[in-house]
């Protein structure tokens, strides 16, 4: 081994599918997602709501887990979604996440290529997702992938009271 090798002290990165174990890291790193986005006053997530959502009887998406030697370094939460134009299923990946001391290290390009990798052999026609338009470095990083930002598009949201309102008029529909 060389000098140098023996004075990188990198640990291997490895990917795994989350468990229920991986929970309270996983909710660390979304916590800690929300604080660099500006957002924390928005996370309402639990352990127990995430168990439910990743593992419960009708899994509304899925987790995997990124690992530096053996601490959590980072995740992904990704799930099926249809194109109707494309006339097939993609994924959408919600979050994306690598603890800033990781960072730099090509770890969140191979978290990318991991759920990448899934959604083909998923048969998904394509891979989306959202970032801030603040978040420079995220756009840069994503368009050095091959990326194409969708400038046409606008994101909505319904939560709270708007979602409740609309809903309560289409259960008298």
């Amino acid at each position: 081994m060389s000098e140098e090798a023996a004075a990188d002290p990198r640990p291997e990165f490895r990917i795994d599918p989350a468990s229920e174990r991986h929970l309270p890291a996983i909710l660390r790193m979304i916590r800690a997602l929300a604080e660099y986005e500006r957002l924390s006053h928005l996370v309402v997530a639990t352990e127990a709501g995430l168990r439910e959502a990743f593992f419960g009887p009708r899994p509304a998406a899925e987790a995997i887990i990124a690992f530096a030697g053996e601490e959590p370094a980072g995740f992904a939460v990704f799930f099926r979604n249809f194109s109707t134009f494309r006339g097939g299923a993609g994924t959408y990946l919600e979050d994306l996440y690598v603890e800033p001391r990781w960072r730099g290290q090509g770890l969140g390009r191979r978290i990318l290529a991991h759920v990448a990798a899934v959604a083909a052999a998923r048969g998904s026609e394509r891979l989306e997702w959202a970032a801030l338009d603040w978040n420079e470095p995220a756009v840069r990083f994503y368009e050095r992938l091959g990326a194409e930002r969708m400038d046409d598009w606008s994101v909505f949201r319904l939560t709270g009271e708007a979602l409740g309102r609309l809903a309560r008029e289409g259960k008298r529909a």
